[in-house]
């Protein structure tokens, strides 16, 4: 029992981080409220997203030493300050200062907060790997549902739309939130307290751990560019009343498939393997990519975007498992958080992408966006072609 509070503790940390995913809410808001452009704005995602993968990678690094307590509940406080700092950003209309709060700062506590109850759930339950990490990831996916249709819309008709109101409400929910879930996340009994090895680092130079890498940074990249923008890019085909709340409904519903694709995609490649599932994700993304140019159907946009967030929500709930089985459970903490510098890296590419686009192509933005989406994804089914689930790495192996 009390390892499934654990999991449930680290699900709830992961629900208020996963607030971050619903940034296409305030994207518009930010762009014709404040005169900024869309590569602009994004930005502050970017970075967010940039930071987090980084502050991941660090933290798998000093978990084994502090252990998951007190890297969550850091990462909490920094992401709390991230929102009200960001608030501060918009009563000054500062945008450097919106992208240090929200970006820099909110992104390491991301991070930091991250990687914490994924590795640390991994070890409550060596026998249900993939399904108990994509039920804690899942959390992290279901965070933009919280946000677009229950914090943001409450606290937008509380302090009357003012936006520098609405972010420190934000900062203050999440997390105090968040600091109560983090202070009930531990290691099982009997873990060692290890001081900071970096030799568990070496597999990142191997080939299986750069292929990893590349599958996991394309579906990515793919998923991002829509989290980030499916808000204005369904009020673009929206012709029926109040577009700003369809593009809500659509953050919301998407999230659900989002959270939902790491639980069921991670249960699933307990039975089918990893790579198996990863290779079954890109190809069918890709069909869902290159419907995406063609249709202007509002309705089959939905539809389309939710079965890319769930196979974006996928890879998370899978990657976890995928590295605990190929480096072995010593390696993961480390290992599970350098992986997320993907995830870093697909978070500028793929947000900066769209908002290039949007803001110098106008209406041909999306098709060109889903066709370089369907591109990357064909590219990461490739990729995981030259990988082998059966093949363990070993020291010394390329």
């Amino acid at each position: 029992m009390k390892r499934w509070l654990i999991a449930g503790a680290g699900t709830l940390l992961q629900l208020c981080l996963g607030a971050v995913y619903a940034w296409s809410y305030f994207q518009k808001p930010l762009v014709t409220g404040y005169g900024w452009s869309n590569t602009q704005v994004a930005w502050a995602f970017s970075l967010a997203i940039g930071f987090l993968g980084v502050a991941a990678a660090v933290g798998g690094v000093l978990l084994p030493k502090f252990g998951p307590r007190k890297l969550a509940v850091t990462g909490s406080l920094l992401y709390g300050a991230g929102y009200l700092l960001a608030a501060l950003a918009l009563h000054l209309k500062s945008l450097p200062l919106l992208w240090l709060g929200y970006g820099v700062v909110g992104g390491i506590g991301l991070g930091l907060g991250y990687v914490t109850p994924v590795a640390t759930a991994a070890k409550w339950f060596p026998d249900k790997k993939g399904l108990v990490t994509g039920m804690v990831v899942m959390g992290f996916g279901l965070g933009a549902l919280l946000m677009s249709k229950v914090i943001a819309p409450a606290l937008d008709a509380a302090c009357q739309h003012q936006l520098p109101l609405v972010f420190a409400g934000i900062g203050l929910i999440v997390g105090t939130i968040s600091l109560f879930a983090a202070a009930g996340l531990r290691n099982p009994p009997g873990t060692p307290v290890a001081s900071v090895n970096l030799a568990g680092i070496a597999p990142v130079w191997s080939r299986q751990f750069g292929l990893m890498w590349l599958v996991f940074f394309c579906n990515i990249v793919a998923g991002i560019a829509i989290i980030s923008f499916q808000s204005p890019l369904l009020q673009d085909l929206w012709r029926g009343p109040n577009p700003a709340m369809a593009g809500a409904t659509l953050i919301a519903v998407s999230s659900l498939f989002n959270g939902l694709g790491r639980l069921f995609w991670g249960g699933l490649s307990d039975r089918l393997g990893q790579l198996a599932t990863f290779r079954v994700m890109l190809a069918t993304q890709v069909i869902a990519f290159v419907a995406l140019i063609f249709t202007g159907n509002p309705w089959l946009f939905g539809a389309l975007i939710c079965y890319v967030l769930l196979c974006y929500g996928g890879g998370f709930g899978v990657m976890p498992a995928f590295v605990l089985n190929t480096f072995g459970p010593v390696r993961m903490p480390v290992l599970y958080g350098c992986i997320l510098t993907a995830w870093s890296a697909g978070g500028i590419v793929g947000p900066q992408m769209v908002a290039f686009l949007k803001d110098h192509f106008g209406t041909q933005a999306a098709s060109d966006a889903f066709g370089i989406g369907a591109g990357l994804l064909a590219l990461g089914f490739l990729f995981s072609l030259l990988l082998s689930n059966s093949k363990k790495y070993e020291p010394g192996s390329p």
